[in-house]
Order: structure tokens, then C-alpha cells, then sequence
């Protein structure tokens, strides 16, 4: 059967094929629509394979609240150039509102997003975009009040740094400034007795080799070892912070004067921990013209 070109603009509209693959899906298909577009689904997961093995280090960051609970996501792509594009923005807002309604980053796939889940959404985001793109994180917090701060934000709630902060008490004002005090101070944890106690013993060693390298005496020694675990225990925790606002506090004792209690917090940033493998210019221009 002949195929029109508004049959062809549909397809391309509903699907953002390109128009020879539009026209091709169409007449593989015999004018059907919905097996056009199953084609070129098909088709367009052929794609998105080849693209799995490229590394998804860019991206955004999206955090969101609604009532006590907050969560924080993380989306990834190749390039910045595709964490500003609009349509990737709207994806990642959509998977940000899923993520209140589920408990984990397996659930946040499978829930649904406008018919389809959201692990297939990305897929079929990869195909259209041409991009490799990953669902990476997900984390919650609950508290009295909730308050978010986005760093350098490309979309309202989303950018490179997300922030949630959980408080008892207190001023929103208060609740975020600390927040932006997290994105720039990057804490490790809340307290001391939330520290990976690996990081603690690691840095107890490192400490205990240096002081033993001075060739001081062990009770002498053992003095600096306490000094210097405590300055970096006051580096690595929010509360023992210098607070960036006022750093004559810690962050504890503004709290104090705030009549606040910090409960808890998040901070995620994009493609923090991603091993990204460096090409020279040249080998990175012969692998994009392969495709």
C-alpha cells in the first residue's frame, strides 16, 4: 500500500525516528501504525545495545520533596550537551516523581511512567537521543522539615549537585543554608558514628605511620595521633564542620543558635565514583564516526 507522508509524520512526531526509518517501519508494516512502531522499537533497541558499553558518566541529579519524604536520583548520559537537552530534563523530573512512590532503585525501574516503566522509558530514550544513558541512584530521606538546594541548577530541582536536608526546629532559612553548606563541604556523614569505620581505622594508620616517622616519642606519639584524628573526624562530619556561613561555629553550634536539630541529609553528585576511561582526540574522533 501507498504510504502518505502524514503517516510518515506521525511516526516520526510519536516516535522521533528519522524520516527514512519512519517510512520504512510504515511500509515493512503495511501501513499499520502500531506495528510501525513496535519496528522501529525494535529497531531502536538494536541501537541502544551497541551504545551500553560507553561510559555514562555525565547527567543530572534531580531531588524532589511532598509531605515528609524526599528523594534524590541520579540519571546518567554521556555528555553535558544531553544533560541540558530539555527532553532528557523531563524524563529525569518524571523519575524523580516515580521515586516517591517506591522503596528501591530495582522498584524505581519497573514503576510506571506513563504506560511503560521507567527502565524501558530510558531505553527507548537512548534510541531517540543516541546516547547511552543509566538509572544509578536513588536515596530517601524523611524528616519534620525537608528542604533541597541544587548547585549550579540546569532545571528547576536538578543539576550536578543535589542536596536534601532533614531538620527538627528551626528556620527553612537555616535548613538551607546548611543544605548549601553540604554541596560545597561535601561531608562524609552526619556524625562520627555514621563513618564507615574502614575510613576510620584507614586514616588511624596513615596518622600512626606519619607521627612514627618524626621519631618522637610513643607517648609524644600518641598525642598527635589524637590530634590529627580529631581534626579530620572535624573535616568529615557535618556537625564538626566550620560552618561556611560563620566558620567561627561548627555546624552544631549554629544549629544550636537556630534552635535546630540536623536529623539527616543527602548529597549526590553526578558521576561521583565513575571511572571514566580518557581517549586522545584523535581515537575519540574515529569512534564517534563508527557510530
Amino acid at each position: 500500500m501507498a504510504i502518505t507522508a502524514a503517516q510518515v509524520k506521525q511516526l516520526r512526531d510519536s516516535t522521533g525516528a528519522g524520516m527514512m526509518d519512519a517510512k520504512k517501519a510504515l511500509t515493512e508494516n503495511d501501513g499499520d501504525m502500531d506495528a510501525a512502531v513496535d519496528w522501529l522499537r525494535t529497531k531502536g533497541l538494536s541501537k541502544a545495545a551497541k551504545k551500553s558499553d560507553r561510559t555514562a558518566a555525565e547527567g543530572l541529579v534531580a531531588v524532589t520533596i511532598e509531605g515528609g519524604k524526599g528523594v534524590a536520583v541520579e540519571v546518567n548520559a554521556e555528555t553535558d550537551f544531553v544533560a541540558k537537552n530539555g527532553e532528557f530534563q523531563s524524563m529525569v523530573a518524571d523519575i524523580a516523581k516515580a521515586a516517591l512512590t517506591v522503596d528501591d532503585l530495582e522498584a524505581l525501574k519497573s514503576a510506571d511512567l506513563g504506560g511503560k516503566t521507567v527502565a524501558d522509558t530510558i531505553t527507548d530514550k537512548i534510541a531517540t537521543i543516541g546516547e547511552n544513558m543509566s538509572l544509578r541512584r536513588l536515596q530517601h530521606i524523611e524528616g519534620d522539615t525537608l528542604v533541597s538546594y541544587v548547585h549550579n541548577a540546569a532545571a528547576d530541582g536538578m543539576g550536578k549537585i543535589g542536596v536534601l536536608v532533614a531538620t527538627k526546629g528551626g528556620d527553612e532559612a537555616f535548613a538551607r543554608q546548611v543544605a548549601m553548606h553540604i554541596a560545597a563541604a561535601n561531608p562524609a556523614s552526619l556524625v562520627e558514628a555514621d563513618l564507615d569505620p574502614a575510613v576510620v581505622e584507614k586514616e588511624r594508620q596513615v596518622q600512626i605511620d606519619i607521627a612514627r616517622e618524626s621519631g618522637k616519642p610513643e607517648q609524644v606519639i600518641e598525642k598527635m595521633i589524637e590530634g590529627r584524628m580529631k581534626k579530620f573526624l572535624s573535616e568529615v562530619t557535618l556537625l564538626g564542620q566550620a560552618f561556611v556561613v560563620n566558620p567561627d561555629l561548627t555546624v552544631a553550634d549554629a544549629a544550636k543558635e537556630a534552635g535546630a536539630e540536623i536529623t539527616g541529609f543527602i548529597r549526590m553528585e553526578v558521576g561521583e565514583g565513575i571511572v571514566v576511561e580518557k581517549e586522545d582526540f584523535a581515537a575519540e574522533v574515529a569512534k564517534a564516526a563508527q557510530g
